[in-house]
């Protein structure tokens, strides 16, 4: 079970810092990563970002990336559609 929930995190951190192999194996076995935004860890979201200091699932980021669309009141038809697409796929995963 960790092995797949670690396959969710994407670390932007880790071209900054080079571990040894090892150091990576050891890591992901044990790591719980909690989203810093919505406080989830990371095996109760479809995936999650993980950069230096802080982590965002996927969720989270569709939120921002939604508000920040709808900001401008005029969401284009495709992004309404890539919106749309996540949110069904967030409630099928569930």
């Amino acid at each position: 079970m960790a092995e797949k929930d670690n396959d969710k995190v994407v670390s932007l951190s880790g071209a900054r810092h080079k571990s040894t192999e090892n150091e990576k194996e050891e890591k992901t076995e044990k790591e719980v990563v909690i989203c810093s935004f919505c406080s989830r860890p990371n095996h109760q979201v479809l995936k999650m970002i993980q950069g230096p200091g802080v982590n965002i699932c996927s969720e989270c980021t569709m939120i921002a990336v939604q508000y920040l669309i709808l900001e401008d009141r005029i969401p284009s038809g495709q992004a309404q559609q890539i919106l749309d697409a996540f949110w069904q796929g967030a409630k099928n995963n569930k």
